[in-house]
């Protein structure tokens, strides 16, 4: 018996490159010869339609241009449509998987409506949304309440990190919530560009850094990314590396970082701007000296996923998330003052023997619980109870 399982609340495949939609992207892929799973993803579009990708069907919801209530509406309507599929074809079994924690006013009724045809409610609850600065006050709130009540109406939650796993549990006690914990995903193989590549050789030129001559970081230009640390800490370190901050520059907080630590003045520090192209961004990071990472919000962070599968020597900021995650395989830093600038002076003294040490055993740890594969595995597992 085949099982149809409706994905909702990523923006759609192919071509989007979030965390969720990449996970869409590599389940999808991995799960494509499957005789047992039937894939059906909601995609964002101007225009309806449907199309196949990876053996599964993709259906577009016309979202009008209505500011940040967008994503509730794209939820909405994408239920909308899984419940008229599936009433109309009779689909028994079905799962409607929510990816994120959006529209819990609306949760208990798909809820109703999703068991009525016989079906189950699953939602990945992703990390925690309402504490990203990004949100004025009561759009937190919201994200909070929405939080809760998507927990309630919720046949299973798969957590991607064991920690949001355990605040599902501890905060959400009352409603005895059923959850299972399966990890992001990472893509392990090395890049196929080599040193010598054009287009390698060309992005260095032109941002003018050396391999293994520079400190990475990749991610969204958010306050809750610790920048200001990173940046600050790095300005009064005495390495003679630059450090090279591949994401999209908001302005505004990029002239508040500006005010606070005139950065501008140090050559060393580079915003290079965003790279799309994955196999370029991967050799970047394996060209990297070292790596930092300052997430402190969320689940298993891509980006972290990534950084471990490609650069040797990872700096990671000192929260369970990231513990989790990389556990002995990575050096941590907290954001006290002149802790950073510390590790920063270590790290450019540490022996080729030891970096490439942590290097084996961060690649070990990635290959061993977050390969896509593995992944993919895990999901198919729940998929099938």
């Amino acid at each position: 018996m085949v099982q149809h399982v409706f994905i909702v609340g990523s923006k759609g495949i192919p071509g989007n490159y979030g965390g969720y939609e990449t996970f869409v992207d590599k389940l999808t892929e991995y799960h494509q010869t499957s005789d047992s799973i039937k894939y059906h993803v909601a995609c964002k579009a101007t225009e309806e339609g449907e199309f196949e990708y990876h053996n599964a069907r993709c259906f577009k919801v016309k979202v009008p241009n209505i500011g940040p209530a967008q994503a509730i509406y794209y939820d909405v309507a994408a239920l909308q449509k899984c419940c008229k599929y599936i009433q109309e074809y009779h689909i028994q079994n079905s799962i409607v998987y929510i990816l994120a924690c959006r529209i819990g006013p609306f949760a208990k009724y798909f809820q109703q409506k999703i068991h009525q045809f016989g079906g189950k409610v699953y939602v990945n609850p992703d990390g925690h949304e309402w504490m990203r600065a990004k949100w004025s006050a009561p759009v937190r709130k919201y994200w909070k309440i929405s939080e809760g009540m998507m927990v309630k109406h919720a046949d299973l939650l798969i957590c991607d990190s064991k920690n949001i796993e355990r605040y599902i549990q501890t905060t959400y006690q009352k409603y005895q919530p059923n959850t299972t914990f399966i990890a992001y995903g990472a893509d392990i193989k090395p890049s196929i560009l080599n040193d010598e590549d054009a287009k390698l050789t060309g992005w260095y030129q032109d941002k003018k850094l050396q391999k293994k001559n520079y400190y990475l970081v990749v991610g969204r230009f958010v306050p809750e990314n610790n920048y200001e640390t990173m940046i600050r800490e790095f300005m009064n370190s005495d390495t003679t590396k630059d450090f090279a901050i591949i994401t999209n520059v908001n302005e505004k907080f990029l002239d508040e970082l500006e005010q606070k630590l005139q950065f501008r003045k140090d050559k060393r520090i580079k915003f290079v701007g965003t790279v799309y192209e994955q196999e370029l961004l991967k050799k970047i990071r394996e060209n990297a000296y070292g790596y930092f990472h300052g997430h402190e919000v969320g689940g298993t962070n891509p980006s972290l996923l990534e950084a471990l599968g490609s650069t040797d020597l990872n700096l990671l900021l000192d929260v369970g998330f990231n513990k989790e995650v990389a556990e002995d395989s990575a050096l941590y830093w907290s954001k006290t003052a002149g802790d950073l600038a510390e590790m920063i002076h270590e790290a450019d003294h540490m022996h080729a023997e030891e970096i490439q040490k942590l290097g084996t055993a961060a690649k070990q740890r990635i290959a061993d619980n977050y390969s896509w594969e593995f992944i993919a595995g895990e999901y198919e597992k729940v998929f099938s109870v």
